[in-house]
This record gives structure tokens, sequence and C-alpha cells, in this order.
């Protein structure tokens, strides 16, 4: 069991590294920039005491449109430190969408990137309640910075004093529908992943370096590049500019980080970079891979190629971090892995009775770090906190030795001639053949009835074509059931997704009402 104090706030974190005499020590890199435990301590509390004479107080809400750099953690600390509740958020929205922010959490203070302020200035005109705007990384005329208040203040702050199960940060789910929904997370529920997954799974120790390419507004990258290495007294490296393959091979080039986070369309995308078979990975122990399956493809190619192992798994906003995983020692390529220690899973059907193994089933999950409830959201929390257990969304298969077998969304499922059709296998299936980059799979009304359509990204030297669609249904009609087949393919130049890489299928469900109707023989036969 893992043993919390009643009375915990959060960024004593931070704190623990000053009491083991890390002070020193560096705790983060960011192009130049090279910033010690001591004084990320120190930027902290000034922050903290900056936040109180601005008026905020105890669980007031603070903003974060912040890239990765130290700005970011310092104002999420400092934020807590003194009892607020920090609210990261995605970095690459519109105006609208930051002002649905500051309304729905009726935040009294935004900390936002010099370089994205002319968004929330747009966002924020009109409203009627005051709203203090803090520019870091730059300056606005007008605007307070963040450098400036680090600039006076207290070097010390006693943290606030915050029950474990007090609010202490939100963050918006990216999801793939509808609006961001606020997950309210409390004091206790860092330290509890950082307990299980960074203990148990990573082995994380103070002389590892952490690199993410996930950002940090995510709760993957959050606590990749933030809640692990500071609990563990690593170091981390922090990239604020856009994840694209030649800056992140650039980077673990010049940091030589040991751990190294990302998604699968990214390692898809380094793999298939000019040259990088050439590029020197070698510092690297292990590899982590989230937010959606990683095709045991691409596990192979990242294998054979640059020699490392990528552990993927399963995590969601709402449970912070991975829950389901593979293991250095225990993987499967393909699937998500095993509960991590400290969590429990279990499928059950539309029913809500469990299943049998091999069987596909919904996904619940059980344990300490699940947000509490979602803000301003009753019936949502309703539905998916149940006591203990939290569903998860997803459809999953267990296998005989205990592996989670991901099988897509529970609202992505495909209904074929009354069978389910997991958009996942036929993805990995075409995304197994030479002249596929990657593949979406979704269900689409044909004539009045539900048949699947795939969408696909060639390789470079493959050109659409009729031959093409014909090669790539014989392909999946040898290696999955007949039914299983795409009846129809379209070739894109790109594929929707979420920042976190996740394929926003609802945006491909389109219609087909020209096409033909498959005949049933073509199907099952």
């Amino acid at each position: 069991m893992i043993e919390i104090p009643e009375w915990y706030n959060a960024s004593l974190l931070v704190d623990r590294n000053l009491e083991a005499g890390r002070a020193e020590k560096v705790a983060i890199r960011c192009g130049e920039e090279e910033v010690t435990y001591g004084e990320l301590a120190r930027r902290i509390n000034r922050f903290g005491h900056a936040l109180r004479e601005l008026g905020v107080r105890p669980e007031d809400r603070v903003l974060l449109v912040l890239n990765d750099t130290p700005s970011f953690p310092v104002a999420f600390f400092g934020a807590m430190r003194m009892g607020a509740v920090p609210i990261p958020v995605n970095t690459l929205l519109r105006s609208d969408e930051y002002r649905f922010f500051v309304e729905n959490s009726r935040s009294r203070v935004v900390v936002v990137d010099e370089m994205l302020h002319e968004k929330v200035r747009e966002g924020l005109e009109g409203y009627e309640e005051p709203v203090e705007v803090i520019v870091a990384n730059g300056g606005v005329e007008g605007r307070r910075t963040l450098e400036e208040l680090l600039e006076g203040g207290e070097d010390e702050l006693a943290p606030a004093k915050t029950h474990r199960d007090d609010p202490a940060f939100w963050l918006y789910s990216s999801g793939s529908t509808g609006r961001p929904k606020g997950a309210v997370h409390l004091h206790h529920d860092i330290i509890y992943t950082c307990e299980t997954y960074a203990k148990n799974v990573l082995g994380i120790t103070e002389s590892d370096i952490t690199f993410s390419a996930s950002k940090l507004f995510h709760a993957y990258g959050l606590g990749n590049n933030i809640s692990f290495p500071y609990w563990a007294g690593a170091s981390t490296v922090l990239y604020p500019g856009k994840p694209v393959p030649q800056a992140i091979l650039e980077t673990i080039e010049r940091y030589r980080p040991t751990l190294f986070f990302s998604v699968p369309t990214l390692y898809n995308a380094i793999l298939n970079h000019p040259g990088a078979e050439e590029r020197d990975l070698s510092s690297i122990r292990l590899c982590v891979s989230a937010a959606e399956a990683l095709p045991s493809s691409i596990w192979r190619r990242w294998k054979e190629t640059f020699g490392s192992v990528i552990l993927d798994g399963i995590g969601s906003t709402e449970m912070l971090h991975i829950f389901i995983s593979n293991t250095p020692e225990r993987v499967k390529p393909g699937s998500s892995g095993i509960p991590v220690p400290g969590y429990e899973a279990k499928l059950l059907d539309e029913n809500e009775r469990p299943v049998e193994r091999g069987k596909p089933g919904f996904l619940y999950v059980k344990g300490d770090s699940a947000a509490a409830y979602y803000w301003r959201n009753h019936e949502k929390t309703k539905k998916t906190m149940q006591g203990e257990w939290l569903a998860a969304g997803d459809w999953y298969r267990q296998d005989e030795d205990g592996f989670f077998w991901y099988e897509g969304r529970a609202d992505d499922m495909i209904k074929v001639s009354g069978l389910w059709v997991s958009p996942v296998e036929v993805e990995n299936t075409l995304g197994e053949h030479p002249a596929v980059m990657e593949a979406a799979a979704v269900g689409v009304p044909v004539g009045g009835l539900t048949r699947i359509k795939a969408y696909v990204v060639l390789r470079e030297g493959h050109e659409p074509s009729e031959a093409l669609v014909a090669d790539l249904q014989g392909w999946c009609k040898e290696r999955l059931k007949r039914y299983q087949y795409p009846h129809l393919v379209e070739f894109v130049e790109e594929l929707p997704k979420t920042v976190t890489g996740k394929i926003q299928r609802f945006k491909l469900r389109t219609p087909e009402p020209e096409a033909r109707v498959p005949r049933q023989e073509d199907e099952l036969v």
C-alpha cells in the first residue's frame, strides 16, 4: 500500500530533491538554459508569492497556456504551492477554445507564452470577468511578465496546508469527440503514479535523463517529463518546438536521454525519416509509447533499426498516466501489456458481466490516481467514475497470459453483418503491407448497411490505383476473417489526429451512397 500523508501538497515533489542533497543538480535542460533543483524551487516559491500578491486564493484556478520550457513547472508547482489549482491546456488551439477554458473553469489568472498571447487576447475580448494575464518567455505591452514576477519575492514559501484529497490540478481531456472535459485531480494523484508506473515499469533513478516528445500539457507528457524525473531526482530535457522527426533526433543526439517517450505516429515518422537509421540513439535504455495502440510492425522496425525496446501501454487523462503496460521483462509486441502494480483491470460485456478470456469487452480500471470527477459534468461523471472503477471507454480482449490487446474505442467498433470488427485489427493488418505508411478504418453507411472503409496513407514511391486497392483488399482477406476486409479504400495525404496522436475516426465517418454494396458472399467466403 502506498502511504501518503493526510496533509500533503503535490509541490513537495520538488522539495524531496533538496532534502536529498540535489539542490545543485541540473533538473532541466532546455536549449542553452540549465536549471538546478535549487533554482527551480526558488522560482516556484517566488511565483507562489506573486500569485498571492495578485489576490489569488486557495482553490482559485490558474490556466496555463505554455510550451515546454522551465516556465511550465514553475507556474504549475507555484500555483499548487500556494493552494491554487493550475490547469495546463493544449497550446495548439483556437482563440475561442481558450475562451471556453477560461469561462468553464472560471480561471482568475492565465499564464501564457508570448508567442501564444494573441490567441488568448482575442479569446478574452468582451469577457466580463476580470482575468490577470501573465506573459512568459517574452513580453507584451501592458502585461505583467513571469520573468518580472520572479525577479522579486521571497525564495522560501511553505506549501499551503492542502489535504491529500483536495483538488490539485485539472487536465482537460483531448478526446476524439465533443467539448473537452475537465478532469479534477487531487494532490495525492501524482505521487501515486510515481510509486506505481515510474517505480515498477520504468525503474527510473536519479541517473536517468528523460525526454518526452509528447508535451507537458497532456497527462502523458506531464508524468514523463515532470512527475517521474522530479520524484526520482533525474534530469529532464524540454523541447518547446513542434515534435517533428528531425528536431527530435537532433535533441536526442545532443542531450543523450536514457528514457524517451513518444506516440506511435512519431515513432513511425522517425523510422520513415531519411537517414534515420544512421542517427545515434544509443543513449536510450527504454522507449515508451502511449496515446494510441502501437502496431507490432513499428515495434519490430524500431528494435531492428535502433536496438531499443518500446514499452507500449494504455493510460488516460482520467487515470493521469499509464495503468496497463508492457515491461522490460514481459513484452508482447502489439499488446498494451499487463496491469501496472497498483492498478486492476477487468473486461465486461454490454450487461456489465465479466467476459471470458479471449473475448472482447469494455475495459474498466481501478487505481488511486483516478480523477475525482469531471468539472460541471455530473452525468458524465456518473457514467465514467463508477465507485472504485473507471469505465475507460476502450474495447479490449485479454489473452491466456493476462496481456491486454486493444480492439478500439467502444464507439469506434464496427458491426458488419451482425459481427463486431476492431478497426485497430484492420489498421494493423494494412500497416504490414509494404505500400502502407498508416491507415484508419471506420464503419460507413452504404445503401443502409454498415461497411468498412479504410483511409490509407502510402509510403513514398507508391501511387494510388485500382490495382493497389484490390491488392490491399486481398492482403486483408488472406490475414483476417473475410468480413473484416475493407470494402472501400480511399488514399489520403494524412489522417486527422489529436495533438497526442490519436486518430480522430469520427472525422472520417461519411456516408457512401453511390458505392456498390458488397454481396454477402464477398464478405463471408
